[in-house]
């Protein structure tokens, strides 16, 4: 599925599909109890916890032009916490997922901002945020699969929240892998610099 056991390596622009999404990750121990409870849904994934601003869209000319505008909408808005309750299923897409309970308000508001100019995209489905658990599953398996997250999320005593203070702009590219290009934070303090090479994240076609 295209994983890169050390994380980082250099993809190159020929093998970069114009598919780009901007994404908020879930820190540890959170985010290694978030990937590990997907494989245990899904074996075949491997996933990089993430709650997306901006699914998946192309993007005409440079990234880095849609880059800027990135810096400058996430320079309004400030840090704030997400908090993950329930799980549940999209039923279109039979999509098994986390729901956001505090913090999918600024979700909605960052994304809104964010969908414009050079990041426009006319997205099939209304956004809703969350954190994709399984997908691309049979109908009939899918309220087994959520009943079996269900009993692992409310078996789990760790943290339930983490603070959303950057996001990710990433591109997949033919090997179905997602790359980091540029690392952004929100608020008033500047952003990261680009990062000094493309950091390979696992496949995560529910962006």
């Amino acid at each position: 599925m295209g994983f890169v056991p050390n994380g980082v390596a250099r993809v190159p622009a020929e093998q970069r599909l114009n598919v780009y999404a901007l994404v908020i990750y879930v820190p540890d121990p959170l985010g290694r109890f978030l990937d590990d409870l997907r494989r245990a849904l899904v074996p075949t994934c491997n996933p990089h916890a993430h709650v997306s601003v901006l699914p998946p869209r192309p993007i005409a000319g440079d990234w880095r032009i849609a880059g800027e505008q990135v810096e400058l909408t996430n320079a309004t808005f400030e840090p704030f916490d997400i908090v993950l309750t329930g799980i549940e299923i999209f039923p279109l897409t039979n999509v098994v997922y986390l729901e956001l309970g505090q913090g999918a308000q600024q979700m909605y508001d960052l994304h809104a901002a964010m969908n414009s100019g050079a990041l426009q995209f006319n997205e099939p489905f209304e956004y809703h945020p969350h954190i994709t658990l399984a997908q691309e599953i049979s109908a009939e398996d899918v309220k087994d699969i959520r009943e079996k997250a269900r009993a692992i999320w409310a078996a789990f005593d760790g943290p339930r929240s983490f603070r959303a203070d950057r996001a990710a702009f990433v591109q997949n590219t033919m090997g179905n892998c997602w790359i980091d290009l540029a690392e952004y934070r929100l608020g008033s303090r500047p952003p990261d610099a680009p990062l000094e090479a493309d950091s390979v994240i696992p496949p995560s076609p529910a962006l």
